[in-house]
């Protein structure tokens, strides 16, 4: 099935969120120990734009969205026709002004990934894909291209991607244990899995004991797409859409190519 439709209306939901949040940008005092918890009225504004524009093209179906504002209240939660959305992911990025966030847009039918958008506003980069018809990224006014994941095969070659450590000067265990040639270091996770779907990384490990559907369904569908695949780190597969949105037990997305000898490694 196509979902030309729902891909041409998630960029442009995408495209109205971005818009105002470099305005909302520009005049955001920064919040320097910004928490990881931080939420701002941005976040809330934004929401309201996406979950509007995706309400008025499909009235009839279920929003699944970070933070509790009206048009996701009035809607059902869980449902066949899912849209999941994380208004700005790495809100701590945006609140230290870094640029380091992005709008996530994810569709999901019956269970099954379909369209995903991950705009980065700061950076002018947007990264989109829609199932069966491969990863795409735009930078700047530039033309759009097709995305692949890296071919690299061995760990010790390896770019890996992360969240922001407390010491980038003592990695983690299991990063010690994976010892990656370089590790790039980013808020927001829409950023990292779009970094390895765009062939800019080759792993991005989560170790978060748990994520919200709406941090992982966007930037999911890039991976795959690109040829590259996203697992909980003991290999089970993700599943959306189930009550509470939550994806227990960490992840990680690679190139494919890495996935179990990354995966063998961390045990």
């Amino acid at each position: 099935m196509s979902y030309e439709l729902e891909l041409k209306t998630a960029l442009e939901a995408a495209e109205k969120a971005s818009k105002h949040l470099l305005d909302a940008y520009a005049r955001f005092e920064v919040v320097a120990d910004a928490p990881a918890s931080i939420t701002t009225d941005a976040d809330r504004q934004s929401q309201e734009i996406i979950l509007q524009h995706l309400h008025r093209a499909f009235p009839g179906d279920a929003l699944c969205a970070e933070e509790q504002t009206p048009t996701v209240a009035q809607a059902a939660q869980t449902g066949s026709r899912l849209w999941i959305v994380d208004p700005i992911d790495g809100t701590r990025g945006f609140a230290r002004k870094v640029g380091e966030f992005s709008v996530m847009i994810g569709f999901v039918v019956k269970g099954e990934l379909a369209v995903g958008v991950v705009q980065e506003p700061a950076k002018s980069r947007l990264t989109w894909a829609v199932r069966g018809g491969g990863c795409w990224k735009r930078d700047g006014a530039g033309a759009a291209t097709r995305c692949h994941v890296t071919t690299i095969s061995d760990l010790s070659a390896s770019t890996l991607t992360q969240s922001h450590s407390q010491d980038p000067n003592k990695p983690s265990r299991r990063v010690q244990l994976l010892k990656p040639a370089k590790v790039i270091e980013t808020y927001s996770a829409g950023v990292k899995l779009a970094l390895v779907a765009r062939g800019e990384a080759d792993l991005y490990l989560n170790t978060y004991d748990a994520v919200h559907d709406w941090d992982m369904c966007a930037g999911h569908v890039l991976v795959d797409e690109a040829g590259g695949r996203v697992t909980k780190l003991n290999g089970d597969e993700l599943k959306y859409g189930l009550p509470g949105a939550l994806q227990q037990g960490g992840t990680l997305a690679s190139n494919g190519r890495l996935h179990e000898a990354a995966m063998a490694r961390m045990k």
